[in-house]
């Protein structure tokens, strides 16, 4: 089956499709990827830049200090090139490494003969930012009593005073979890205005269904879909019968009313694989896998019984005449071109079924070439699906 691919809900119900678990899917592993290649960057730079004080006296202090800054230093390097090549790190991945950069910068502060001078807190930015940017919020919470223990143990030696060292610890850290609390804050806004901007982006503003946009975005994984399965691609289109008497007769308040019910409708009765929008109008798409011209039909009668029993609160009603075809995908075809061509001989077939008397489903006949179409309902105005 197709992931699950909704039309866009009304306000009061759920306002994502769940077409966008697919997309979701594919910008988190975006994310996992840009985290690895910034992880890998500070860390080899972080790394590159500590083995520089190898080579200059009167930085580490006397001992085996050296040996255990150099290995660490080290580690940095080869963490950063590992992310590098693999090129992706999961969030848990990420709040380790995280916890690392805290640890090592205590390891450093502990090797450096003069911490405060040498070793200031400002080290601890890196494993901060990371943390704000890419984690959640508690642990993002967990990488801030982090700092703040990191702070006082790397500090620890260099102060007498112990109100000297409180002092120190919580300027240090306080900034650097003020400064990681406000790129969270920033990153959060950020998310919110790209999703805000994604939702209206294959959104219809009236009717809340998916738009055009969205439609052409999901016809090539439809078709994948399809070519891996064996099934058959069918488009129905629907257009509201007798739509612009409505407006003439009540205003455009009371048709904009009974598209809004009608969506509704139709939302609540799609499967939850199919893809239903709003191309413009009082015309609608819905588009999803079927089996045979058989289970189209029957879906098409529901969607069609959907709008006819569909009300506004003022009582208006519409009926609906619907066109369907079926298409095989084959390998190599545009998918997005391939859809449309599918739509226009479902649009045909939508325009048999308004000469047929309306309220009622028509089909193209199986094999016949496109243009020519078919009503296949009964002429009582309902089919026997």
């Amino acid at each position: 089956m197709l992931p699950p691919v909704t039309g866009w809900r009304r306000e009061g119900t759920d306002t994502r499709p769940g077409a966008l678990a697919a997309d979701l899917a594919a910008g988190r592993g975006v994310e996992r990827q840009v985290a690895a290649l910034t992880l890998a960057g500070l860390l080899f730079l972080g790394g590159a830049m500590g083995l520089v004080n190898l080579f200059v006296d009167g930085v580490l202090r006397e001992g085996a200090s050296s040996s255990v800054y150099g290995g660490t230093m080290a580690l940095l390097v080869a963490l950063g090139g590992w992310l590098a090549v693999f090129r992706r790190v999961g969030r848990w991945e990420t709040f380790g490494l995280v916890l690392l950069g805290d640890l090592v910068y205590v390891v450093v502060a502990m090797c450096i003969e003069d911490p405060v001078r040498y070793a200031t807190p400002l080290m601890l930015l890196f494993p901060a930012f990371i943390a704000a940017w890419f984690l959640g919020p508690w642990m993002l919470a967990v990488n801030m009593l982090a700092t703040v223990l990191a702070c006082l143990l790397a500090m620890w030696g260099s102060y007498d005073s112990p109100l000297g060292l409180a002092v120190q610890v919580g300027v240090n850290s306080g900034v650097l979890n003020a400064a990681s609390a406000g790129v969270y804050v920033l990153r959060r806004r950020v998310q919110r205005l790209l999703e805000a901007t994604q939702t209206l982006s294959h959104q219809d503003p009236l009717t809340g269904l998916a738009n055009r946009r969205f439609l052409v975005e999901q016809a090539p994984r439809v078709w994948r879909q399809a070519r891996r399965e064996g099934s058959r691609v069918a488009a129905m289109v629907l257009d509201l019968d007798h739509f612009k008497q409505l407006n003439d007769a009540h205003g455009h308040a009371a048709g904009d009313a009974v598209l809004r019910a009608v969506a509704s409708s139709l939302a609540a009765t799609v499967r939850p694989t199919d893809v239903l929008a709003r191309t413009g109008g009082e015309e609608m798409i819905v588009l999803g896998l079927v089996s045979d011209p058989a289970e189209a039909h029957q879906l098409a009668e529901r969607l069609r019984a959907a709008v006819r029993t569909s009300r506004t609160d003022d009582g208006h009603s519409v009926t609906a005449s619907i066109g369907i075809a079926l298409a095989r995908p084959v390998d190599g075809e545009e998918a997005a071109d391939a859809m449309w061509r599918l739509v226009d001989r479902a649009d045909g077939a939508m325009y048999e079924a308004k000469q047929a008397g309306r309220d009622r489903v028509a089909a193209v006949l199986p094999r016949q070439r496109s243009g020519r179409f078919a009503d296949s309902s009964p002429p009582a105005g309902r089919s026997s699906a």
